[in-house]
């Protein structure tokens, strides 16, 4: 992935990446200025909790649509398995998103799991295990979108090029059939 933000294309959806990161950034400020603030660990954990569950939402159900032109989700069939779904934009839709967009999603989507993880080494020094719980839940629901929606890019690529495959094959039968019947 790209480092630097396309250059020249401004946010097609800017109330979308407002939401998109204002939840993250909720959730990692408030347990970061709590240890300042407040000195009750219930209260970090659920508001902290709850504002990671509402990023996690946001994003799988709002921004991941929106911004990248995918969604995921997860069922369970009647074996008792768990099956993974995904939807994606056709090729057309897909190649006309907006780079600055899909930009902001995928970047913020890996750097909010990684200050998760930073904050865990802070914790595990700090010798805080109660406060690891806490950064637990919400990098499990970081991780958890960066895996669907990650797994969810990877099929769209497939479908893609499974459809450029069946368009290309189709397209040399049918000049193959069309030369044969000339003749």
């Amino acid at each position: 992935m790209d480092l630097n933000p396309p250059a020249g294309e401004n946010y097609v959806n800017p109330k979308t990446c407002l939401f998109h990161v204002i939840f993250k950034a909720a959730a990692l400020a408030f347990y970061i200025l709590s240890a300042l603030f407040v000195n009750n660990f219930v209260i970090i954990f659920v508001v902290t909790v709850l504002l990671a569950a509402l990023d996690f939402w946001v994003v799988k159900n709002v921004s991941g649509r929106i911004l990248v032109g995918l969604r995921w989700w997860n069922e369970i069939n009647d074996l008792g398995e768990s099956v993974w779904k995904f939807e994606s934009l056709d090729q057309e839709s897909l190649a006309r998103m907006n780079k600055k967009d899909s930009w902001l999603f995928w970047w913020t989507l890996y750097l909010t799991a990684a200050a998760w993880i930073v904050l865990a080494i802070f914790s595990l020094i700090r010798l805080q295990a109660d406060y690891l719980l806490v950064i637990g839940v919400c990098l499990t629901l970081s991780v958890a979108n960066i895996v669907g929606f990650t797994k969810c890019r990877k099929d769209a690529k497939q479908k893609i090029q499974q459809f450029a495959s069946q368009t290309l094959a189709s397209h040399v039968t049918s000049t193959i059939q069309s030369a044969f019947s000339v003749v």
